[in-house]
């Protein structure tokens, strides 16, 4: 019997990507796993029923049975308890679960007996990239975000020469060097603006430098374990806030990036420093779902405070749905190689380093000590 993997329609508000888009679907029919969609999961994103169906897939209207017959969830955010209650024992569901924000969600998988991964839990290492769902989203919330900075800014980006005189570029301010940021930068350079970018991690700046943007220099290392950077003391911190008061003071467009997995986000940008900005300047904050960078954003709104634009966007790949499915899809097709073998069964052995790290529920355990121990916690 071929593995049976499910992809529901996404039910939270505001989500149009689909965990897999026919291209993958096709890929996977041809190396025998079946693979059912219920109808419309992948409209929002600009993926059509009838293309999922030539691409291999079989449609199924009835959630109940989609969920109930499938060995495997492909879903892109946590299921809802209601898809959950639909879940066999034994399932095995691959998701965004941002597990401490979704305590309630994890226990209900426990006790579900739901085999779960949480893609966010992926180790940073090299084998891991073709599977990185977090890089892969992130490089369209750093495009979206610049375009976003472009949309609300009520200046041009790049310099024109016209009959009218000419019309100077742009500044550009980039606060963290991640992935988004990155794609960030670079598409405000390629929008003609002048850029800046700013990350506590010294080796940052030669990409900054790479993708013809000034990196703002400060002789402090945070470089962190696996990628990230670590918390600033306070005298670094008195530092770097100087430095980067006058440089947002100076910009037209502040895009904000930096998080601290599993902690709130880093305030950057004061509310004594939104009053130095220029009448009709924009900060876009990427880090708006975990608090935000700056202090006076307002997570989902766009508000204008000090004559200052700025924007908390959530959920921002889901403004680019068809690319970011795309790249998701992508990126559980290559996770889906660890769990069926090349047989064409269904693993059970989780002790691949992937697998054993990403393992988030598992026969009515939690495997993630970190959400475990949150789960027994008094509350």
């Amino acid at each position: 019997m071929p593995v049976r993997v499910a992809v529901p329609r996404e039910l939270t508000p505001g989500e149009r990507r689909v965990a897999l888009v026919p291209e993958v679907v096709q890929r996977l029919a041809k190396s025998g796993i079946e693979v059912a969609v219920e109808p419309s999961a992948g409209l929002a994103a600009g993926y059509r029923d009838d293309a999922y169906t030539a691409a291999g897939a079989r449609i199924e209207a009835d959630r109940a049975a989609l969920l109930g017959s499938a060995q495997i969830v492909l879903k892109v955010v946590a299921p809802t308890p209601e898809e959950i209650a639909l879940l066999r024992p034994g399932t095995v569901l691959v998701a965004l679960m941002n597990p401490s924000r979704n305590l309630d969600r994890v226990a209900r998988l426990r006790d579900a007996n739901v085999t779960t991964f949480a893609l966010e839990l992926l180790p940073r290492i090299t084998r891991s990239q073709s599977m990185d769902v977090l890089s892969s989203q992130a490089t369209v919330a750093g495009y979206r975000a610049a375009l976003l900075g472009a949309e609300y800014s009520p200046k041009f980006l790049p310099m024109l020469t016209t009959a009218a005189g000419t019309i100077r570029p742009a500044k550009v301010l980039v606060l963290g060097a991640g992935v988004a940021g990155l794609m960030a930068i670079a598409t405000s350079r390629r929008l003609g603006a002048i850029v800046e970018g700013y990350d506590v991690r010294r080796a940052a700046g030669e990409q900054v430098r790479s993708l013809g943007a000034k990196f703002l220099e400060l002789q402090i290392n945070a470089e962190g374990t696996g990628g990230y950077a670590r918390e600033l003391t306070d005298a670094e911190k008195a530092q770097e806030s100087e430095m980067v008061a006058t440089a947002v003071a100076a910009a037209d467009i502040v895009i904000t990036t930096a998080a601290i997995p599993g902690r709130r986000a880093p305030v950057l940008v004061r509310e004594e420093m939104v009053v130095r900005m220029r009448e009709g300047s924009v900060i876009v904050d990427l880090a708006a779902e975990t608090g935000g960078n700056c202090a006076l954003t307002r997570p989902g709104e766009v508000i204008v405070a000090h004559g200052v634009t700025i924007a908390g966007p959530l959920n921002v790949p889901s403004l680019l749905p068809f690319h970011a499915s795309a790249m998701f899809a992508k990126n559980l097709q290559s996770f889906l190689e660890l769990l069926v073998a090349k047989d064409g069964t269904l693993t059970g052995q989780y002790t691949d380093e992937i697998l054993a790290a990403s393992l988030l529920t598992h026969a009515g355990t939690v495997p993630h000590a970190p959400t475990a121990a949150l789960l027994g916690a008094p509350k």
